[in-house]
């Protein structure tokens, strides 16, 4: 059975002096670093959140300045598409006039050459037609 006498104050003061000196020497050091844990964690979560925000507006500039430079890289190529098929048209319709100027001065000359060797047929018809008749007659 508990006896409740002396022993038992003398007790209890030697459990409260313990606690005390068991609190100053580990509990309040252990809270102490765990206090600078939390600050020190609380700490960088802070830094690394700001750091991410901070890479994540980086990367939408970065997006956006890409998705201008595809936009103007875009329009550049119609552009050049444009002004390509504009000088394609000027280039063609340069050819087609050269082809058809080289083709009428073509068909002057053979007509000149036609009329020429006509001219010349015409002239000597007489004579062809005498050669022609004379062989027939068998006058040769």
């Amino acid at each position: 059975m508990i006896d409740i006498d002396s022993t038992l104050f003398i007790q209890l003061i030697n459990f409260l002096i313990t606690l005390v000196f068991l609190n100053a020497l580990l509990i309040k050091p252990i809270r102490e670093k765990i206090k600078e844990r939390n600050t020190l964690m609380a700490d960088q979560l802070t830094t690394i959140e700001s750091f991410t925000a901070n890479a994540d507006e980086k990367l939408k500039g970065y997006e956006q300045t890409m998705d201008a430079a595809r936009q103007q890289g875009l329009e550049l190529r119609k552009q050049m598409r444009a002004e390509g098929a504009g000088e394609e048209q000027q280039i063609m319709s340069a050819a087609g006039k050269e082809v058809a100027a080289t083709m009428r001065a073509a068909q002057e000359a053979i007509a000149a050459q036609v009329t020429g060797a006509k001219n010349a047929l015409s002239a000597d018809v007489e004579k062809f037609a005498l050669k022609a008749t004379a062989k027939i007659l068998g006058q040769a």
